[in-house]
This record gives C-alpha cells, sequence and structure tokens, in this order.
C-alpha cells in the first residue's frame, strides 16, 4: 500500500495540473499548434494506474503491476507535458522545449507498453525466446527513432507545417545526424515493423494460452475479452469518430481492470458467458444499427430526388423517427428473441408452460413440454429434463442434440431433489444472468410439481389396482381354503360321527371307537386350519399380549444357536391402529427371519417407540451385512411395501460395512 499511494497521488497529481493549465489556453490556440486538452489524455493514464496501485498492492513484486503503472504514469505526464506546451506557448513561458520533447517524442514510446505487457502477462515472466525478442524490438524500433530524429525529418515525414509557435522551440536536443537519404527508408521500415511486433507478440499470447491450465489460462480469457472490448470501441470510433475522446479512456480503464481482476481474483465471474454475451450482444446492437442506418439512407435517397438535400436529411430524420421509431423497439425484441429466446418475457414463458402441462396426458409429455419450454425460453440447443423414481428408475425428456459439456442444475421440490435440468456447459446463449436463473427456477418448479403430482398420480391408481387385486386374490384364497380343505374336513367329520351311531347300535365298540377317533383327527386339523386363517388375517398374539409381546413370541421362535436377540419397547405401544400394530409386527418378524437365516449374526436389537406421532421399528444386527450391488429379494422389497401402505418408510442400511439396520417409520394419525 506504501508504493500504490505515492504513484496514485502522481498520476492524479499529473490530470489535475493538466486540466489547470488547460482552462487557461484558448481553444483558437489549442487549435493553431494541434494539441488537444491533456487532461482528458491523463484520463486513460488513470484507468491503468487504478488497477496497478490495486496489484501492487495485493502483489507488490507482480511485473504486470509495476506495468500497469508505469504505463499509466507516462500516460498522465504526455498529458500534462502537452498542456504545459500549450500554456507555455501561449503565455511565454519556459519549459516549452522540453515540454515538446516529453510530448511528442517521448510520448511515442507509449507504443511499447502494449507489446510489453503482452510478452510478460500474467506470469510477469518474459519468454526467453529470439521471437519474444524479435517481437519487442520491432515494436520498439519507430517509438526509439522518434527519440532521436531530426525535427525537419519527422516533419516532412508528418506532412504539416510546423505551427508557427513552435518556430522558436529547440527541437533537437538529442537528434541523431545520418547521412542525407539514410532517416526516411529507416522510418519507413521501422513503421512497417510496429505492427508485425505487436502481431507477434499476439502470437506469443496465442501460444500461451494454448499451453496454460488453470488461473493462467482464465487469466489469459480475461486479456481476451478486454481485447474484445478494445476491438469493438475502435469499430465504433472509426463509425463515428466523435465518440474518439469519449470512449478511450473508459475502454483502456475496462483493460486495466480485467486485468487486475483476473490476477487477484480470476473467478470473480465467469469469464467465459462474459466474453459470450459481449460478442452476442455487440452483434445484437450492430444489427440493429445496420438496420437503422439502411432505414434512414433509404428514406433520404427517395426523398432526395424531389427536395433539397437539407430538407430531405430532415424529413427523412422526422418520417424515421415517426413511423420507424415506434418499431424499433419492436425490431430489438425480435432480434434479441431470435437470438437469446423469451426470456425476457417470463410471464409468457411460464404461463406457456402451465398450458401445455394441461394438454400433456403423460409423464413423458410433461416432462417433454418442460424441456421444450426451457429450449424456447432461452433459445439453448439442448436441455434435458430428468427426474428420479424409487427404485432408482428416472424419467428423461430431451429436447435437442447435446454437442459438448453440459451441466445439471437440481430441480427440488419441498427441500428434496427430485431430478435435475442439463443444459449446455458453455455458449453465449446458456450464459444465465441472476434474472434469467430465477425464471429458470419457476420453470424448473412448475416442472417439479408436474413431475411429482404426475408420479404421485400413477402411484395412487397403481396402489388403487394393487388393493383391488390383493382383496380378490385373498378372497379367492380363502374361498379356496374354506372349500377344499375346511368344508370337506367338516363334512367327512359328519359322516363318521353318522356312521358311529349306525355301528353302536349294532353293538359294534371296536369301529366305533375307531372311527370317532378319525373324527378327532380330522377336527384337530380343521381346527388347525382355522387357525391358520385367522392368523394369516391378524395374528392373535397382538390382541393377547400385545405388539411388544407378540414381537417377543416370534423373536423367541426364530432365534437360531449362538444368537442373542432383545426386544425393548417404549411408552405410547398401547392401543396403537390394527394395521399400525400387524404392518410392524410383520415388518419386525421379515427382519427377523433375514438376521436368522442370512446375517451369521451374534446379537440382534428390537426397538419400538413411538415419536412423533409414528410408530419406528429399528433391527439392528452385528452379521455380515449386505453387499453393495445384491439386487434386492422379496422378503425386503415386501418390507419397504408394508410401510409405503401406511404413508412411511423403510431404509435398510449397513453402517461401518458391517452388521444391517433396518429402521421403518409408520406414521399413524391417519389411521387413529
Amino acid at each position: 500500500m506504501k508504493r500504490a499511494i505515492p504513484v496514485l497521488a502522481a498520476a492524479v497529481a499529473f490530470v489535475v495540473v493538466a486540466a489547470v493549465l488547460d482552462a487557461q489556453v484558448p481553444a483558437a490556440h489549442r487549435e493553431l499548434i494541434g494539441i488537444d486538452l491533456g487532461w482528458t489524455a491523463g484520463l486513460p493514464g488513470l484507468g491503468l494506474v487504478v488497477p496497478g496501485a490495486i496489484l501492487l498492492r495485493r502483489l507488490p513484486r507482480h511485473p504486470v503491476a509495476w506495468l500497469l503503472c508505469g504505463s499509466g504514469l507516462h500516460w498522465c505526464l504526455d498529458g500534462a507535458a502537452g498542456s504545459w506546451l500549450a500554456y507555455a506557448t501561449y503565455a511565454g513561458r519556459p519549459g516549452a522545449d522540453a515540454a515538446f520533447w516529453v510530448y511528442q517524442r517521448l510520448g511515442a514510446t507509449l507504443l511499447i507498453w502494449l507489446p510489453l505487457l503482452l510478452l510478460i502477462y500474467p506470469t510477469g515472466r518474459f519468454p526467453r525466446s529470439f521471437f519474444a525478442y524479435a517481437s519487442l524490438a520491432a515494436a520498439s524500433l519507430a517509438p526509439l527513432l522518434t527519440l532521436i530524429v531530426p525535427s525537419e525529418v519527422a516533419q516532412a515525414r508528418d506532412g504539416n507545417p510546423l505551427p508557427a509557435p513552435f518556430a522558436a522551440l529547440d527541437l533537437d536536443p538529442f537528434s541523431l545526424p545520418l547521412p542525407d537519404g539514410w532517416w526516411p527508408p529507416l522510418l519507413s521500415a521501422a513503421w512497417i515493423l510496429l505492427p508485425l511486433g505487436v502481431i507477434g507478440a499476439f502470437a506469443l499470447v496465442v501460444r500461451r494460452y494454448r499451453a496454460a491450465t488453470g488461473d493462467d489460462r482464465l487469466a489469459l480469457r480475461w486479456l481476451t475479452w478486454a481485447a474484445v472490448v478494445d476491438v469493438l470501441v475502435m469499430v465504433a470510433q472509426l463509425v463515428v469518430p466523435e465518440l474518439a475522446g469519449v470512449v478511450l479512456g473508459p475502454a483502456i480503464a475496462l483493460t486495466g481492470g480485467a486485468i487486475a481482476v483476473a490476477l487477484v481474483r480470476p473467478r470473480l465471474v465467469d469469464v467465459d458467458r462474459l466474453l459470450g454475451g459481449t460478442l452476442l450482444y455487440a452483434a445484437m446492437a450492430v444489427t440493429v444499427l445496420v438496420v437503422d442506418a439502411c432505414v434512414l439512407g433509404a428514406t433520404g435517397a427517395l426523398l432526395g430526388e424531389r427536395l433539397a438535400e437539407r430538407d430531405a436529411a430532415v424529413l427523412a430524420l422526422l418520417l424515421v423517427m415517426a413511423v420507424y421509431g415506434p418499431l424499433r423497439h419492436r425490431l430489438w425484441l425480435a432480434i434479441r428473441r431470435l437470438v437469446l429466446g423469451r426470456r425476457d418475457d417470463p410471464y409468457r414463458v411460464v404461463a406457456g408452460l402451465a398450458e401445455q402441462l394441461e394438454r400433456s396426458r403423460s409423464p413423458e409429455d410433461e416432462l417433454l413440454a418442460v424441456a421444450q419450454a426451457v429450449g424456447a425460453a432461452f433459445r439453448s440447443p439442448y436441455v434435458a429434463v430428468e427426474v428420479d423414481r424409487a427404485g432408482g428408475e428416472r424419467l428423461v425428456a430431451t429436447c435437442g442434440e447435446p454437442a459438448g459439456p453440459s451441466r445439471a442444475l437440481p430441480i427440488t421440490y419441498r427441500g428434496e431433489t427430485v431430478g435435475r435440468v442439463v443444459l449446455p456447459a458453455s455458449g453465449a446463449r446458456v450464459a444465465l444472468s441472476a434474472r434469467d436463473e430465477r425464471l429458470l427456477g419457476d420453470v424448473v418448479r412448475q416442472a417439479a410439481i408436474a413431475a411429482r403430482s404426475a408420479y404421485l398420480a400413477q402411484e395412487l391408481q397403481r396402489s388403487r389396482e394393487q388393493i383391488v387385486a390383493a382383496r380378490e386374490e385373498e378372497r379367492r384364497r380363502l374361498r379356496r381354503d374354506l372349500h377344499d380343505g375346511l368344508g370337506p374336513a367338516l363334512g367327512g367329520v359328519a359322516l363318521r360321527i353318522d356312521t358311529a351311531r349306525n355301528l353302536g347300535a349294532r353293538d359294534r365298540a371296536g369301529d366305533v371307537d375307531k372311527l370317532l377317533k378319525q373324527a378327532r383327527e380330522d377336527i384337530t386339523a380343521a381346527v388347525a386350519d382355522v387357525r391358520r386363517l385367522v392368523h394369516d388375517l391378524r395374528p392373535p398374539a397382538l390382541d393377547d399380549v400385545g405388539l411388544l409381546g407378540a414381537v417377543r413370541q416370534q423373536a423367541a421362535r426364530l432365534r437360531a444357536p449362538g444368537l442373542a436377540v432383545t426386544v425393548d419397547g417404549g411408552a405410547g405401544l398401547d392401543g396403537l391402529p390394527a394395521a399400525v400394530e400387524v404392518a410392524a409386527y410383520r415388518i419386525a418378524s421379515e427382519a427377523l427371519t433375514n438376521v436368522a437365516r442370512h446375517a451369521s449374526a451374534a446379537t440382534c436389537r428390537v426397538r419400538l417407540s413411538v415419536t412423533d406421532g409414528a410408530l419406528l421399528v429399528e433391527v439392528v444386527d452385528d452379521g455380515v451385512g449386505i453387499a453393495a450391488g445384491t439386487p434386492a429379494g422379496v422378503g425386503l422389497v415386501s418390507l419397504r411395501e408394508r410401510a409405503a401402505e401406511l404413508g412411511g418408510d423403510c431404509r435398510i442400511e449397513c453402517p461401518d460395512g458391517r452388521g444391517t439396520a433396518v429402521r421403518a417409520r409408520l406414521p399413524m394419525g391417519v389411521l387413529v
């Protein structure tokens, strides 16, 4: 900071001095000597000194920081020297000779700063190659020869006569006399080599960019963006020469600022999007301006045959303003919509998407509508909308074809990521502003709602079908068991009892006893079938000893040798809804069965508790666990299905790669 303050203070002092001197010189005298306002020439210098001072504060030893400060100070000094030259020749003050040399001769060396910057940027190290030295020498020859060329040779090359106020000045304090005829070809060759040297420096930048990685590559992209802006400024000056004194300072300041950002915080802004957006908007603006010029020129040409040139121009301007003016805004919107889509009209985008969603008949059609809406809104060449479903299934809808790397933006619904929108990773059209990101968020939010609603509707219909099918299957099973098992068994018992009665009347006690014994066995089997049917409908232990006791009984029946099972329960297990009790019992039983058969565990803990209106069932063992990638069997699927039937969930985890934890959550509020 100690180094930056003197540099910045000196630059500001030069500009202030130039402004004070400019105020005392009449415009007529300034026009006579051909010198512009010095303070306006100093503003571009400030545009370099300020970012250079920032770099000095953050990177005090970086050569680029000193280069920016040096070139900026030189620019400010050049402006102050021009102001003093004008003031001294007007008021007869001393120092005009030195001011002339600094302004006219030393000022030419400002041309050396650009190739030097290109050669050392961004690392600050000068490339050790013959081509680099040759480029710098070619770019420096003409400015250095300007320091020593005789004034009459320089004036003859310029083609303009020497202003009268300069006639009495010592214009050649350091001129180098050469034989007659040497200077003109030498200067001509030097000025030809100047652009070649700059082009050579640019070529080295391109080669350095191809080999760069990481932050160095980002820094070179920032320099590319600054170069694009400078080219656009130069084109604007050629089209509208009056802008030369207005846009030069901001353009140079923007270049210095871009260099400072590139070296200090290159990831502050996505420079690729910035570069693409700059080119895109420049092309759009040029298109509109060309149309403006064509309309104005055509109108003037049509009217010029009937009216005087001045009257035709005025009338053409009025007609363009009255007729074409209102259409110009629409032209801009049409071009922007053609290039960037409808992102400027978020209401129409969202309303159009809602209308398409209403006409969609399936989740696939809804996702396709979302993809098409995003593609049309942002004019993206490729859009993919992906929605995740239970069981790892994924629903995908695409619009366009991918042509490079892509990036995924998450789709969230109530804090849960349910999918993603995939867009190209680069390109001017996919550069999203904060407003564009809000619009995209609104669109994908509708996508999330539509996808989740369609999915839930399908799941509801599927659940209804499963309930109806399960109910009919259960009825058929009960009918079959009653018709084929219990019914014939009871009929056979009745026949045997009748036969026993008949034999008893004939005093055949042995045969009667045999028949009654068979009848008793049949009744016992029938009772067992009835108990099995009743158990399938609802385990009797739930009514006899409650959920906790029933699970303990089941754990005792399923306990394998070497396996210790503990069953714990918290408060609130009494008075549970019947569906919750059955589901919890079935889940615990299935989990205990899996532990006994497959886990090879030494301990297993079952925990039942009521928390936040839901029954929690935990079955944790220390067995071998479940290997990654193992497909879920019928038992594990049934655990999830039983929990899902009640609106709950069941997670099966293998913590630390050993053991298995089954955790089911069964809501009770809807069933109470």
